[in-house]
């Protein structure tokens, strides 16, 4: 059984999993962090896995009609090949190593993220430029190997689609419809692997309606949020994930 101080630590996570579903856009990674305070690394990443579900299941209810479905069949098929490639690393190297590999790769992403929106000519090139194939394949099985290893692929996600200038709405729901889609597929992977199981559902289930309520609050905040100031908190939470990842 988990001590007080832990559950509150994962119910803190599960609420902000919610938030980060339907209404600021980065908060998800944090999340993450606080599960792996509160658990063992590894046995989290299961329990995570449950009350994602969860809250993907109000994001794509709540976004049912604003989602860019071109760009999320161009990125499942890679981010399904992602999840493979992960199952098959997990457990060959340590977790401090893959930790410092996402924490550069997430830094690097919001490096070029503000260099494409301060370089005029590229900004203009990707107005009506669709995505590059490569681009999309990089992207969905960058987030496919870091979901599988570390639930940790939603800065990856809110980088390639700040870059497609999606609109807020479409940014959330395009979000919410690709991680549903990706989490259900990881299922029978994380089963596989031990991390979900009797023992995890029995910490994950009882977290859900936190996830549910910080869902639910999302969806009434996000029509409030300017699109600069989501696209910037966005950055920020992305940017400080990826240099605590690094860091510590």
């Amino acid at each position: 059984m988990l001590e007080p101080w832990q559950w509150a630590l994962a119910a803190l996570g599960a609420y902000l999993v919610g938030l980060s579903k339907t209404g600021i856009a980065g908060l998800g990674v944090l999340s993450v962090a606080l599960f792996a305070s509160a658990l063992p690394a590894r046995e989290s990443t299961g329990i995570v896995l449950v009350v994602l579900i969860g809250a993907d299941i109000v994001a794509v209810t709540a976004y049912r009609r604003q989602v860019s479905w071109p760009h999320l069949l161009r990125l499942f098929p890679w981010a399904a090949a992602g999840v493979i490639i992960g199952y098959f690393i997990m457990g060959r190297i340590d977790s401090q190593t893959t930790q410092r590999l996402i924490g550069i790769i997430l830094v690097s992403l919001v490096g070029l993220q503000f260099w494409r929106s301060r370089s005029k000519a590229v900004a203009h090139l990707a107005e009506d430029a669709k995505p590059h194939r490569l681009v999309s394949a990089v992207a969905g099985v960058s987030a496919g190997i870091t979901t599988m290893i570390a639930n940790a692929a939603g800065p990856i996600m809110i980088i390639y689609l700040l870059a497609m200038h999606l609109p807020k709405m479409i940014f959330m729901g395009t979000s919410a419809w690709f991680f549903f889609a990706v989490n259900l597929f990881k299922v029978p992977f994380s089963y596989s692997l031990g991390l979900i199981n009797l023992a995890s559902l029995h910490i994950s289930v009882p977290l859900i309606p936190f996830a549910v309520a910080g869902a639910v609050t999302g969806r009434v905040l996000i029509k409030y949020i300017d699109q600069r100031l989501f696209e910037l908190l966005a950055m920020v939470f992305t940017l400080l994930a990826g240099l605590r990842l690094l860091l510590y």
